[in-house]
């Protein structure tokens, strides 16, 4: 069945659309089978990060696509003509390129940020867990995952530390002389923000503040890192200690308002805060840029930071790209493979079927008292002649229409090969 992508990236939306189609994890279940119980897809998979929402699919053709994107919109709320803007599909072969160049990192803001990889591969995980996937989606992504393993161990795209959390932490270092003397209060406890606070205390930041829903997932991010734990709710608290906060959270609505870093800014007698909103759905209100001395930066503003180490994966970048191609030619062959397997079934169960028939008549023709040379003679006449049917009739079909790349394939398969004179 055809493959199809329909997404939007940081390339292609804002964060300000980009939140509106992210799925919550919690739902994505659901969303999957709402997608395929709606029959606008057969198989599916969902991949939603802070830079990207996609639906791959296995569809019955290629119009489906326009099903696809009309079931996003309404499925968020969002009008058909708003979102097509900012949607893109992709087919087949293009379609496999895609996710096997945006599993290897080669598609992501930062070129050859590694989280994709386990963020695809939990997608994935995920539309099992929901029976969403069958053996189109499996055959690609088990190609997508070797590929990506591939362009991780044999290209130097990820020996730079770049990723979100390394930008963030860039930023904060180029706003801050000098962080070691900073407090930085990170909220979320995911692999984002374990990745922020590793950076920072590499940087010998002098104190970490962890946040999170959840105390104990906090409390196990702080013992790793001799940070401090504290609930969501107590956010508000901590605010004013912090010079820098970095917010990462799958929340659907803001947990920093105006009204919030207003207060804190006041009790740090105006002192700057950096605020970095990490997230999609956004953690913090657009509106806090407005407080000042407070600085707000969201995913977009990351990119000026970015620049310069990407141009340090370059090279490897093209090295991937052309393992991508042949990653993309070798699902190609898997496909087609299957398809001529299926062939070679259906061929081999249509001459089992006319054998059986011909050994029936014989078997009867025995029981009747037939000479046994007789029968098999018989026997060997008949099927010879069913088997040659069809082949000598598309051998005249080809002469008679002078077809000589047609006689000339048919001669390979069937293994004539005409004696030519010395």
């Amino acid at each position: 069945m055809p493959l199809i992508t329909v997404g939007v990236n940081h390339k292609t939306a804002p964060v300000s659309i980009r939140e509106r189609v992210a799925f919550a994890p919690e739902k994505m279940i659901d969303a999957l089978s709402s997608l395929i119980s709606e029959r606008k897809a057969s198989e599916a998979v969902i991949v939603s990060t802070c830079n990207r929402t996609e639906l791959y699919c296995s569809v019955e053709d290629f119009t489906k696509a326009s099903d696809v994107i009309a079931w996003l919109g309404e499925y968020h709320g969002i009008a058909l003509s708003e979102l097509q803007q900012y949607c893109y599909t992709h087919a087949d072969d293009d379609s496999v390129r895609h996710v096997m160049r945006v599993a290897s990192g080669l598609d992501s803001l930062i070129l050859g940020e590694p989280q994709i990889l386990g963020q695809v591969k939990s997608a994935y995980a995920v539309s099992q867990e929901g029976s969403c996937i069958g053996p189109e989606l499996q055959s690609l992504f088990q190609r997508t995952f070797s590929v990506a393993k591939r362009v991780r161990t044999d290209t130097a795209i990820g020996e730079n530390p770049v990723s979100i959390a390394f930008a963030a932490v860039s930023l904060a270092q180029r706003i801050f002389a000098d962080i070691r003397n900073s407090t930085a209060l990170l909220i979320g406890a995911g692999q984002t923000i374990e990745l922020v606070a590793r950076h920072l205390k590499e940087n010998g930041i002098k104190r970490i503040i962890v946040a999170n829903r959840t105390l104990a997932r906090a409390e196990a991010l702080a013992n790793e890192l001799n940070a401090e734990a504290i609930m969501l709710g107590e956010v508000g608290d901590y605010l004013s200690q912090a010079d820098i906060v970095i917010s990462s959270t799958a929340s659907q609505l803001p947990i920093i308002g105006k009204g919030m870093v207003e207060r804190a800014t006041a009790k740090r007698r105006h002192s700057p805060m950096l605020l970095i909103d990490i997230a999609v759905p956004r953690d913090i209100e657009p509106e806090v840029d407005e407080v000042s001395d407070a600085y707000l930066y969201t995913v977009d503003d990351l990119h000026s930071v970015i620049e310069e180490n990407v141009r340090a994966r370059q090279d490897a970048a093209q090295a991937a790209e052309q393992m991508i191609e042949e990653g993309v030619e070798s699902y190609r062959r898997v496909i087609e493979s299957r398809k001529v397997s299926d062939l070679i079934v259906t061929f081999r169960q249509s001459a089992e079927a006319m054998k059986n028939i011909e050994l029936e008549k014989a078997l009867k023709g025995l029981e009747m008292g037939q000479p046994p040379e007789q029968v098999v003679n018989k026997l060997a006449h008949s099927l010879m002649n069913k088997l040659i049917h069809s082949p000598t009739r598309y051998l005249r079909d080809a002469g008679a229409d002078a077809d000589q790349n047609a006689l000339t394939i048919a001669s390979n398969v069937l293994g004539i090969y005409e004696e030519k004179d010395n």
